[in-house]
This record gives structure tokens, C-alpha cells and sequence, in this order.
């Protein structure tokens, strides 16, 4: 191509002149509804359903509807007839649905449930449309021409109510969307009655919180919820409820968020339950029928159903959020407002309304006294007129001879000329002509309304009460302070289960559930390592492991893997970024940090530190000094109570003592106090309990005080196989 043939376009000016006429027409005329709450897609077709007299008539196939609505909107049929569906009864999209129907129309809680197509199903207007028609035949709200001009639609409809706020709506523009959620009919009805009365009214104390037609519970925080109603953007949570039925255990949701589907929740619970995350559900099934939703979980029996629940609040959409943004088109702007200001702009676009209705109304009756006023002149002389028109000779000069001979205008004469001779009578013209007064005190009223505000709110709150007590529903969304709801933690989401652990000498910990451990109690070890300590506990216990490094390392146990016994599980080098030559020697488990530690060294000092001082506030996972270094470490074990201990010497003297006698500390590192006297230089070098030892007669070894020496071990103990102690 030739550089003559490039045609250089700037950017800018391509944008304006192609791009902003397209986006304009996107916001301003298809996906932001207005301040009577709809689009003009919802609009055109009501409109359409209003013309075709389906208020009050039978219903009509929706294909029929579909292809009228078609003079108006001049999208395709599938278009106009998704829009239809929505707003039906049968989907439960809506608070308050526009539209009666028959037939399918598929359910707004379903994503694969299809709607019929349009000729199987039937639609007529709902009741409630009377509000969104009432007085549009006079001249409530402007015409304009449909897009070939052959016919005219309005361009808003002068609902007496806030259809805005009633009933959920969203839509996306270009480069920007509106999502606008549903309240309760009768809680916007009287907080714009207080409103139309006091602007400074709090609206919290009318509009308690948005209602959805798919109910279910939407969790309440009164500062949010005001910051939403003020500014129009902001978003609240809203989860689904259920029932129990311990009988067959299993939980039954019967209510979900508006936002999110059955089949969504299904997919995500069922995802949680391959992944082995949840364990106590066995089965999920969709037993939706006639009688409306229902999501049925099959639980073990031993499962607790509220904790469940909350778990999957927490990792599935049965816990949605809702974000508001009330972006609403006033006179073709854009506005993001917040209630107030909605009710403000309603307020204003119904004043309007009532008042172009009333001149109306003035325009009708005034035309009509004019001709009644006309109508009065000729009772004077009835036969003068008679006369009149006898004894004109051509028919075009009746009129002007009427006009010249009472002293009326053309309309008066032209309606005394269309009156039946049948009702040239006298009764007749003073009837009519009685109707005179009547009419002057209607028009002098109408005009005392149009010029008074004051009349015309009362109007708007006499409307809105009425609308109140002919179409108020009790709230479908129940709602619950925050301050109840229990917060779901990660430990809330962790599977409690009883388990075993077991540490060797080679730095390795096995993390086995007592259900596996029962099915396969053979251990596989490396070559060469033995289990040191074995531990039965659960899943959301506290693990603390000491170290040979004086190091003490915490850790939640549902951080640990589960393994099986035939593998050799975490080795916690790595696990724990252990220091070279570093070995955990011991481990507990602990759910309240009860109980105490005993570290027992060579000096024969045994230091009794509480568990509560390996606690920390801000969740530490690694802990020096946890125990004396003065003198090696023979020892250490954990103390739930009190409970009797034997102590052997390098030279075989024993000692049986109780820890009752070693008193507490909360220094991590206490030298502890001397329990174990020491002899011709002998050394403690082992302490076990009573079961541990085998001692057939502990008495003989006990002592009344700490420290003492012991006592020889005798040849019945020490001939016990049980109780050789290496202490070389």
C-alpha cells in the first residue's frame, strides 16, 4: 500500500467522534435505570403488556408479548424475551414481580435451570402495575417516538411508589455499572412518607436493611449499613439458612445469598469434600422441587451441624457479599447516590407528575365548563335557538348564527349544535347546566393543588400509604447482628480428630489419624532410627518440641501432614529450619497451656517451669532458653497433675519423691531446686515413674523432704529388667 492511501487518525478525535456516542448510548439508553427503577428494555415491554390490556385481561403467550414489544425495542426476540423472565413470578428475580406467569420460567437461585421457550409459556401484568400505569394517560410523563416513529412510548413511568429501591437491578455500561439491591415494599413506603415529612429523618429507623426475594440472613452492621445509605456504595453479607434434622442427619439449606446459585454451592462443597478438607459430610444433593429450594447434606452422625456450617460460611458461596452501587440515571446523568438522595430525586419526579396530571384534569374540566357555560346561555331562549337553526338557509351558517345570537364562541356553539333534538328538553339542559357549580369547585381545587406543594406531598403520602397496605409482604431476609455471628477463623475450618504422633531419634514425626493407625499399625522407619516418644492428641491441639539446643518450637498440629504408618513422614530439620546437629528430643500437646514442664539435670536439680510460660501473645513460633543449661539434661516430661517420680544416681540410689514438693516457676530457664543429694561424686542420671521403674515396694525409697540422698537400690529392684539404668 502506497503512502498516499494511509489516512492518519488521531486518537482523540477517533475516540470522541466513534467511541463516546457508543458509550453514551450504552449508559444513557440501555444498562443504568432510571428514578422510576427501570431500563428501558423493562420499560418498552411493560409499556407493550400495559397497551395490549393484559392489567386486566387473560393471559397471552409470551411469544405474543415478545414480538408487540418488538415495535419498541428493537433488539431480538431472545433479548426481550430474557428480559420478560425476569420479571416474572415464576423466576424470583424480583421482590415484587411485574409479571403473572404459566409455565417455566426457570428460577433466578439456578444457573443451569432453563427457562421455556416463549411459546410454551403465558403472561399477563401482575396487580401491582396498576401503580407503575396509574394516571399515565394524563400526560403524567413525556412521549417520544419509537425508533421508526410510528409509534410513542414513555419515557419513564409514573410509579406512585420507589420502584427503585423495591426491587434489585444491575447493570454494566462502558466504564461504569449500577447494582442496586431490593427493600421491603412497606419499610420504603413509610420512610418516604417520614421523608417527604422531615428530610433530617434517619432512614435506619424505617429501612431496617435491604430484602431479597431469595430471603436468607444478611449479617448487620449498623455503621455499614449507614455509610451504604448515605453514599449508595458499600456491601453487607447475606448467607444462607438451614435446618437440622437429627433424625436422618443431615443438614437442609433452604434458603441461599441472592448472588449465588445452587448449583455453585453444590460445585464448592463437593470440591471440599474430594480434597478431604471436610470429612463429616458424605453426600450433597439437589432436592429442589415444587416446594422451593433445598441443598441436603448428608453428615455423620458424630458431626456437630453448626460447625459445619460455619465452615462452609467460610470456604463456599453459602456466605455471599452484596456490593451496592446505587448509580442511577437522573435527566440522562449518571448519579451515584445514596438513599436520601434517591428519595429526594423520587420525590421531585412524582411532584411533577401529580402536577402535570392536575393540569390535566384542570384542562379536561375547564373545556367542559366552557361548554356547559355555552349550554347555560341558550336555557334562557330555547326555542330562539331552535329558531335559529330553522330559519338558517345552508348548514355552515349555524354555527356563526348560534354565535351572533346567544353571544358564545365557536366550541359552545358547535356542542349545542351536536345535541340531540330528544334532548332539547328542559330537564336535560338544567342538569346539565346544574353541573356548572360542580365543576367550578373541581377546577378551583385542582388549582389550589397545582399551586400548593404541600397539597400535592399529601397526594404522594396518601399514595404511598395506600400502595403500603395493598401490597405489603412480611421480609423475606432475616437479619442478624454481627456482634452474634461467631468469627470463622482458620482454626474454625480445620477437621477436629483424634490422632497419634510419633517422633524418632532421627528428627522425623509421624502424623497418624487413629482410624488409619487401627487399619495399618505397622511403623515404617529409616534404618538405623526407633521412635523416642509416641503422643496421642488431636487435631486442633498445640504442639510444643523441644530441642536438644535448649530451643523450644510451637506449631499448630493441623499444620502436620497426615501420613499413613507405612511412610516416614516430616522430617523436621526441615520442617522446622532446624540449626545443624539440632534434635527435637520431646514433644507435648496442649489445649490450654495448663499443667507443668520437669527438666531434670545431672546435678540432681529438677526445675518444675508452668506450661503457661511458653505461651506468647503474639503467636511465636520459636522460643529460646526454654530450660536451664547449667548442668546436662537427663530428663524432661510433661505434668498434667502431681504425681510421684523415682530418681536414680550413677552410684544406685534411689529416691521416690513427689513433684507436689518442687515448687513452680515461670522462668523458663530456673535452675530449678536440688531434689537428688549428691555422694561421693555421683550424678543423677535418670527419673522415671512409678510404672516406669517397676519397684515393687516405693516406700522403702521415699523420703518425707527434698533434697536427700536415696537409698541403694535393692537386688528384688534391681534384679527387674524393667529398671536397668544406663549410667555409664
Amino acid at each position: 500500500m502506497s503512502d498516499k492511501n494511509l489516512i492518519i487518525q488521531k486518537i482523540p478525535e477517533t475516540l470522541e467522534k466513534n467511541y463516546m456516542p457508543y458509550a453514551m448510548s450504552v449508559i444513557v439508553s440501555r444498562a443504568i435505570p432510571e428514578i422510576d427503577g427501570f431500563k428501558p428494555s423493562h420499560r418498552k415491554l411493560l409499556y407493550t403488556m400495559y397497551k395490549m390490556g393484559l392489567l386486566t385481561g387473560n393471559r397471552t403467550k409470551s411469544a405474543n408479548v415478545v414480538g408487540q414489544t418488538m415495535k419498541l425495542n428493537p433488539h431480538g426476540d431472545m433479548a426481550i424475551y430474557e428480559t420478560l423472565v425476569r420479571l416474572t413470578r415464576g423466576n424470583g428475580a424480583l421482590l415484587h414481580p411485574y409479571i403473572d406467569s404459566k409455565g417455566n420460567m426457570g428460577r433466578q437461585y439456578s444457573r443451569d435451570m432453563q427457562f421455556a421457550a416463549p411459546r410454551y409459556t403465558e403472561v399477563r401484568l401482575e396487580k401491582i402495575c396498576e401503580e407503575l400505569f396509574r394516571d399515565m394517560d394524563k400526560n403524567a410523563v413525556d412521549f417520544v417516538d419509537n425508533y421508526d416513529s410510528t409509534m410513542k412510548e414513555p419515557t419513564l413511568l409514573p410509579a406512585t411508589f420507589p420502584t427503585v429501591l423495591v426491587n434489585a437491578n444491575q447493570g454494566i455500561a462502558v466504564g461504569m455499572a449500577s447494582n442496586l439491591c431490593s427493600f421491603n415494599l412497606k419499610e420504603v413506603c413509610e420512610a418516604t412518607i417520614a421523608y417527604i415529612k422531615d428530610e433530617n429523618v434517619d432512614l435506619l429507623e424505617y429501612i431496617k436493611a435491604p430484602d431479597f426475594s431469595t430471603g436468607g440472613a444478611l449479617i448487620y452492621n449498623e455503621k455499614t449499613m449507614r455509610e451504604i445509605y448515605e453514599t449508595g456504595r458499600g456491601s453487607f453479607r447475606v448467607r444462607a439458612k438451614y435446618n437440622y434434622d437429627k433424625k436422618n442427619s443431615c443438614i437442609e439449606i433452604y434458603e441461599i445469598p441472592y448472588t449465588t446459585t445452587t448449583e455453585a454451592i453444590i460445585d464448592a462443597i463437593a470440591g471440599l469434600v474430594k480434597n478431604g478438607r471436610i470429612k463429616d459430610i458424605t453426600d450433597v444433593r439437589d432436592e429442589t422441587d415444587l416446594d422451593g429450594l433445598k441443598i441436603t447434606l448428608d453428615i455423620r452422625k458424630s458431626a456437630d451441624a453448626d460447625a459445619i456450617m460455619n465452615r462452609l460460611y467460610k470456604l463456599t458461596p453459602l456466605e455471599d457479599s452484596f456490593s451496592c452501587n446505587f448509580n442511577i440515571l437522573i435527566n440522562g446523568t449518571p448519579r451515584v447516590m445514596g438513599i436520601r438522595s434517591i428519595l429526594k430525586e423520587w420525590v421531585t419526579f412524582r411532584i411533577n407528575c401529580i402536577k402535570r396530571q392536575t393540569q390535566f384534569d384542570i384542562e379536561k374540566k375547564e373545556a367542559k365548563l366552557h361548554l356547559l357555560l355555552g349550554l347555560r346561555k341558550i336555557l334562557l331562549d330555547i326555542d330562539k335557538a331552535i329558531a335559529i337553526i330553522r330559519n338558517t338557509e345552508n348548514d355552515e351558517q349555524v354555527i356563526p348564527n348560534l354565535m351572533e345570537g346567544f353571544g358564545i364562541d365557536k366550541l359552545q356553539a358547535e356542542f349545542i349544535a351536536e345535541i340531540k333534538l330528544r334532548n332539547l328538553n328542559r330537564e336535560y339542559i338544567l342538569d346539565r347546566v346544574g353541573e356548572v357549580e360542580t365543576l367550578q369547585k373541581e377546577i378551583a381545587d385542582l388549582k389550589d393543588i397545582y399551586a400548593s406543594e404541600k397539597r400535592i406531598r399529601q397526594i404522594i403520602i396518601k399514595q404511598l400509604g395506600e400502595v403500603a397496605k395493598k401490597y405489603a409482604q412480611p421480609r423475606r431476609t432475616e437479619i442478624i447482628c454481627e456482634t452474634s455471628i461467631e468469627e470463622i477463623t482458620q482454626e474454625h475450618m480445620v477437621e477436629d480428630y483424634n490422632l497419634k504422633l510419633f517422633l524418632t531419634e532421627q528428627n522425623y514425626i509421624k502424623k497418624i489419624p487413629l482410624v488409619s493407625l487401627r487399619s495399618n499399625p505397622e511403623q515404617k522407619l529409616k534404618e538405623d532410627d526407633v521412635i523416642i516418644q509416641e503422643l496421642e492428641t488431636h487435631n486442633k491441639a498445640e504442639l510444643l518440641l523441644f530441642s536438644n539446643r535448649r530451643t523450644v518450637y510451637k506449631m499448630r498440629i493441623y499444620d502436620i501432614p497426615d501420613c499413613k504408618a507405612s511412610s516416614l513422614g516430616e522430617y523436621l530439620t526441615n520442617l522446622l529450619q532446624l540449626e545443624e546437629d539440632e534434635r527435637i528430643i520431646y514433644m507435648t500437646a496442649t489445649d490450654d497451656y495448663s499443667g507443668w514442664m520437669l527438666f531434670s539435670f545431672e546435678n540432681g536439680k529438677c526445675a518444675k517451669i508452668t506450661l503457661e510460660s511458653y505461651a506468647t501473645k503474639t503467636n511465636r513460633r520459636k522460643l529460646a532458653n526454654a530450660y536451664s543449661d547449667l548442668s546436662p539434661l537427663i530428663d524432661i516430661r510433661y505434668l498434667a497433675e502431681d504425681t510421684d517420680l523415682v530418681a536414680y544416681s550413677s552410684i544406685n540410689k534411689v529416691l521416690v519423691f513427689s513433684t507436689a514438693s518442687i515448687n513452680p516457676k515461670t522462668t523458663r530457664d530456673s535452675q530449678g531446686v536440688q531434689v537428688l543429694k549428691s555422694k561421693k561424686g555421683s550424678r543423677m542420671c535418670a527419673v522415671k515413674t512409678l510404672e516406669e521403674s517397676g519397684i515393687k515396694n516405693p516406700d522403702y525409697y521415699r523420703t518425707k523432704s527434698i533434697p536427700a540422698i536415696g537409698c541403694y537400690l535393692r537386688a528384688e529392684d534391681f534384679e527387674d529388667r524393667q529398671i536397668r539404668i544406663d549410667c555409664t
